[in-house]
């Protein structure tokens, strides 16, 4: 057994108890009542990588949530890695859907984790995945193996569309020069295939918001004289897609770039089950842009879904009325060379323009950002698949992730460096929704993994 499996093998338990520690602070940055438990959880990451040995550790003020920042740098002649995480986390709602309390950590076994998996919020996004990091930092310290520089930056705005990173990372590009990015808050295809992360989709995130009266009126009084709003909200967006799932905004295709026939068939090579696909959500059939694979509809072509829709009177019993207003949250996924201000602008244009006289309509942006792809020749990726190679015993597989991380395109752009994306997450493992979790088998093997990545990486930026 190589000491690095040793290390993990005699600390496995304090490892889980650690993780568990930090899933129970409820860091829920969208909403904030749970203010100070963000606070709470940035000390508490600064204080774990005091204890696994960084030689300067801090909390950076910004002008939303902080950032913990850390650092343990060897030579300067040597290549530094930067480590990005999030510990923030997703509301826990519906709270109602959860089979246990979503801030009360519990491990329970399941077909996809017959080992064991860690349900709480943010199990898999993205404390459980940061953290691997800190771990494998320590095995590195405490086996006196660390090869490289190494930086750490921990932000705590990930779910709300990391704001004040952007202003952070323009004012500390010095302080965060790196050799390459390395994040966890992806997924791979399964427990004996691994697959890394080489492409991300952008997103347009918007909320509309549809007035009718100045006032909820009587449905019997006013009902069929008066715009109700919720009625036209829902067929102006049942009109954003054609009878194929084309969407039909104005121009929002223009500057797709199409993946090429050879891409398609090297991404068809993933493993890939559509009965288990289906099975596992519960659903007879699939749904989406005609044309299109359930793989590449999910990764590299843009959509467009409602998040959430609300108004009028929901709650216990009847009450009859028709609303003043109705509201909607609505993201776009995008893909490489859509703009997401240019396609946020694109779409209120073209909502304002299709709504009828008998009502108002207001567009409000969130937040957004472009899509990444990065190349697999890079010694990044070439380190990353070895160090999976090992640790799994097969190599991993590049895929496109139909999922955001807008700040990947920032670092780019900013510190001029290329990031690796490698998750340990599964499919299955409900980040977003209720009952998240990530198999203890996967933080684990993330804790091994990891410090080979380093070993390689160093190994092969210094023969260059």
């Amino acid at each position: 057994m190589s000491a690095i499996k040793t290390y993990i093998d005699q600390n496995k338990n304090r490892f889980i108890e650690e993780l568990i520690s930090l899933l129970k602070l409820p860091s829920v940055s969208a909403d904030k009542a749970y203010q100070q438990d963000v606070l709470n959880t940035a000390d508490a990451v600064k204080n774990y990588l005091d204890k696994a040995g960084c030689k300067k550790v801090e909390i950076c003020e910004t002008p939303g949530n902080p950032i913990v920042y850390g650092e343990h740098i060897i030579d300067a002649g040597l290549p530094t890695i930067l480590v990005y995480g999030h510990y923030d986390v997703q509301p826990a709602d519906p709270i109602d859907l959860w089979d246990s309390p979503p801030f009360e950590p519990i491990i329970k076994k399941s077909e996809s984790h017959p080992e064991g998996a860690i349900y709480a919020r943010g199990a898999c996004d993205d404390k459980g995945q940061m953290y691997m990091h800190v771990k494998a930092f320590e095995i590195m310290m405490s086996l006196k193996t660390l090869p490289c520089n190494v930086k750490f930056m921990i932000e705590g705005e990930e779910e709300i569309g990391s704001e004040s990173l952007e202003w952070f990372v323009k004012r500390n590009q010095q302080k965060l020069s790196n050799d390459v990015i390395l994040i966890s808050d992806t997924g791979m295809i399964s427990n004996e295939q691994p697959s890394i992360t080489t492409g991300l989709r952008g997103l347009s995130y918007v909320e509309v918001e549809v007035t009718g009266p100045n006032r909820d009126l009587h449905s019997g009084l006013y009902g069929g004289a008066v715009a109700n709003p919720i009625n036209i909200l829902t067929k102006m967006i049942a009109s954003l897609h054609d009878e194929n799932n084309h969407i039909t905004i104005p121009g929002f295709y223009d500057k797709v770039i199409e993946a090429s026939k050879e891409e398609r068939l090297e991404m068809a090579k993933a493993p890939f089950s559509l009965e288990a696909y289906k099975k596992a959500l519960d659903i007879e059939d699939v749904y989406g842009e005609a044309g299109y694979t359930t793989n590449e509809r999910n990764s590299i072509r843009p959509t467009l879904d409602v998040n959430g829709i609300w108004g009028g009177y929901t709650g216990e019993g009847a009450k009859t009325v028709i609303a003043s207003k109705a509201y909607a949250k609505i993201s776009m996924r995008l893909v490489p060379d859509q703009d997401p201000d240019e396609i946020t602008q694109l779409f209120k244009n073209h909502f304002e323009s299709i709504a009828p006289k008998a009502v108002k309509v207001k567009v409000t942006p969130h937040h957004g950002g472009h899509a990444y792809v990065t190349p697999i020749d890079n010694i990044g990726y070439q380190a990353a698949n070895k160090a999976y190679t090992e640790t799994f015993g097969v190599p991993a597989i590049p895929q496109r992730s139909g999922g955001s991380i807008p700040i990947v395109a920032l670092f780019e752009k900013e510190l001029k460096s290329k990031t690796i994306l490698m998750g340990f997450g599964l499919d299955s493992d409900a980040i977003h929704s209720p009952n998240e979790h990530f198999g203890v088998f996967n933080y684990l093997k993330g804790i091994e993994t990891i410090p080979l990545f380093y070993t390689y990486f160093t190994e092969m930026y210094l023969n260059q």
